[in-house]
């Protein structure tokens, strides 16, 4: 405690060796000139709590309103839990994991006390956390900013720790309102662009005094250059001001059906085979049974999740699984290429995977995942296998010294073409699955090849759409929250008057809309693969095992599927190429449709998981 509260007081938290040496020798003054109590009142005096607060009466102001002389036990406590890092235990801004671990250190810090018999044993039981006040609004942060500003703190802080050795704390309290000067890489026209896009097809659509649910809408979205890896815009929500956690960057939501294509890759990294021995390509055939029993060595793993209100689809290829989303295929081919392979890849292609079990529920994306993450895998799939992390920062500069921060685009994590044939199977996604009515049939698109995948996860809670162009990965997020109750997690359904909120519906039509509204040119995929829908057509079974054309994709739900009216366009894709296996039956044919009624207001495929 002497050396920190040195380093706060009388230096700063340069790693240096001359600032090591100067701190090593002012506290050792320090020691014999101060008391413990002087130490320890000096050190909660200058450390940094978060919220612009430094020192603990600004941090009793900022957090429950009072002096610190009114502080009670408990929010003393929770301050003092605070300390260890500022932001990430922010209760405003917390993510689950960041109030557990806060919850979790301001027991540790009363039951201390309880030993330490400073605190009464039957005083602690009765005690309740402190939920802190809301923070204060920051002038310059109105809008999206605040969502900017915090994201480039963050990311400054990490490299800080990276490059410096320090804590998350240390990092922190050396970043805010130190005087730097952060340069961002949003695009102002793409920044203008996204959020007219989100009040376009959502806010603006939103009408709580009529239906409850549109009040628990809370919308995120990361674009990033493909070939830079620079976050050109960023959607946090509705405004900081009104909802400070940023809903591009929290990852308390399950990313559901985006996750397959990460599944995909796995398989074709490690030339997976399936329980029969037979490499899975796009054109493998596999039992699109719902709910089917997953095996793995002729024994039954005790999984077998339903398709999209329980479809049962018999034979159908890893293309046609992909474009209609297909949970049964997929859970078969997680154990097929192993689940610890599949998050090894996970986490290669940028997903925080710390803390996640390698079980076959995972492969219904079940874990939890941000907009930010979502985007930075699906470019990194767009930029042939080749490592991209979304970086909002430029440059940093803090009184004439530079923080260099690291290239946004790295190493290659996963083969050029598994990748490209990842990206050729998720045209099929577009032109003939889940995101047809909203990306495929958008008046703007103008022949522009797009790669994506449709997610809707369990009981409606979150939905999505995470795509691609050449130039260009988006990821737009749909949660639903309610506020009101300390951020729960409440189901979509109703919303914007739908029966339920899929990827394919509203978060397509955002995607669809921001995308093409800022292409330069029209453009298509280079691609190093002969598999998928880009360059040849969706095979399916022989005519004897033709599965359903019914779409899928959502979770378990009884709710009622929302059915759209099928365009008669072709897809934009011209077949070039006929399959390589023998032994599998290809069709050139369009695959059919059926019109059925559209619900207005919600033009997507019946379900999308």
């Amino acid at each position: 405690i002497t050396q920190q509260y040195v380093k706060n007081f009388y230096l700063n938290q340069d790693q240096t060796i001359t600032r090591k040496v100067k701190e090593l020798v002012i506290s050792l003054k320090v020691d014999q000139r101060m008391t413990k109590d002087e130490i320890l009142a000096g050190y909660i005096n200058t450390s940094y709590y978060g919220r612009g607060a430094y020192g603990i009466q600004a941090a009793a102001r900022a957090y429950y309103r009072v002096d610190a002389k009114d502080l009670t036990v408990e929010q003393g406590a929770y301050l003092a839990a605070l300390m260890q890092a500022p932001s990430q235990y922010d209760w405003a801004v917390a993510s689950d994991t960041g109030r557990k671990l806060v919850k979790n250190r301001w027991n540790y810090v009363l039951d201390n006390m309880v030993e330490q018999n400073w605190l009464d044993a039957g005083k602690r039981r009765d005690m309740k956390f402190p939920v802190p006040e809301e923070p204060r609004p920051t002038p310059g942060q109105e809008g999206q900013k605040g969502y900017l500003i915090t994201l480039a703190n963050r990311q400054l802080a990490q490299q800080l720790m990276k490059e410096q050795g320090l804590t998350r704390a240390e990092a922190e309290q050396a970043v805010e309102a130190q005087g730097w000067n952060i340069t961002l890489n949003i695009d102002s026209k793409k920044q203008a662009a996204l959020e007219k896009a989100v009040e376009t097809e959502l806010t603006g659509r939103l009408d709580p005094d009529r239906r409850k649910v549109d009040g628990h809408v809370q919308a995120g979205a990361v674009s990033v250059d493909v070939k830079t890896g620079k976050i050109v815009a960023l959607y946090g929500g509705e405004d900081y001001f009104k909802h400070w956690l940023s809903n591009a960057t929290r990852r308390d939501y399950q990313p559901a059906s985006t996750f397959k294509p990460v599944i995909l890759a796995a398989a074709l990294e490690h030339d997976a085979r399936t329980q029969e021995g037979q490499p899975i390509t796009a054109s493998t055939i596999y039992d699109g049974t719902s709910g089917r029993q997953v095996v793995d060595g002729g024994r039954k793993v005790g999984f077998g999740p339903p398709n999209e209100d329980e479809v049962d689809y018999g034979p159908i290829t890893v293309q046609k699984a992909m474009n209609q989303s297909v949970n049964s295929v997929f859970a078969q081919m997680g154990v097929d290429v192993g689940m610890t392979r599949v998050m090894d890849t996970a986490k290669q292609l940028g997903m925080d995977t710390e803390g996640m079990q390698a079980v076959p529920a995972q492969t219904l994306g079940s874990m939890g995942a941000s907009p930010l993450e979502m985007a930075g895998v699906y470019a990194t799939l767009a930029n042939h296998g080749r490592k991209v992390t979304p970086s909002i920062v430029k440059s940093a500069e803090q009184r004439g010294r530079t923080i260099e921060m690291p290239d946004p685009i790295g190493e290659q994590v996963i083969s050029r073409e598994a990748a490209d044939t990842v990206t050729s199977v998720l045209t099929g996604v577009v032109d003939d699955g889940t995101a047809r009515k909203s990306v495929r049939d958008n008046p703007l698109r103008r022949g522009q090849q797009v790669a994506g995948k449709t997610g809707t996860s369990d009981e409606n809670k979150s939905a999505w759409f995470v795509g691609y162009t050449p130039e260009l990965a988006t990821a737009v997020g749909l949660f639903g929250e309610d506020v009101k109750q300390n951020g729960k997690h409440v189901p979509l359904y109703g919303a914007l008057g739908v029966p339920r909120v899929n990827g394919g519906g509203f978060p397509a039509q955002i995607w669809a809309t921001y995308t093409f509204s800022v292409m330069d040119e029209v453009s298509r995929f280079d691609l190093d693969t002969k598999q998928g829908a880009a360059v040849r057509p969706s095979q399916t079974p022989s005519a004897s095992e033709s599965p359903s054309e019914t779409p899928s994709e959502t979770p378990t739900t009884s709710e009622p599927p929302v059915s759209e009216t099928p365009s008669s366009t072709p897809p934009s894709e011209t077949p070039s190429q006929t399959p390589s296996t023998p032994s599998q039956t290809t069709s050139s044919a369009p695959p059919s449709e059926t019109p059925t009624e559209e619900v207005p207001g919600n033009p997507l495929d019946p379900g999308d998981q």
